[in-house]
């Protein structure tokens, strides 16, 4: 994803401050900073275990919300939710 010319000169005011700030060559800082970029390798997709169940038919819809937690985060739906939906949302959040 490309950063807006607005973007890029906000962070480049932000680098010269903190340069300034810290007593750093801008030049140098902006060096270290890319070879540490450079280095950092990507992060894997974090693996999720989940349990399937049977699909709730209509009468089961009474029966309570699907509940997806992890960790702080918890997404409460219907029990009727579309498990296309909800595949193509995991998918989204991955």
């Amino acid at each position: 994803m490309a950063l807006s010319a607005r973007w890029k000169n906000r962070i480049e005011e932000w680098q010269a401050e903190y340069c300034r700030q810290h007593g750093l060559n801008a030049n140098t800082f902006s060096g270290r900073l890319s070879h540490h970029r450079s280095q950092e390798k990507p992060r894997q997709p974090e693996l999720i275990p989940v349990q399937v169940q049977p699909v709730p038919t209509a009468s089961d819809a009474a029966a309570g919300p699907v509940v997806l937690s992890h960790r702080q985060y918890r997404l409460e739906f219907p029990a009727a939710v579309a498990p296309c939906w909800l595949a193509e949302l995991l998918q989204c959040l991955g």
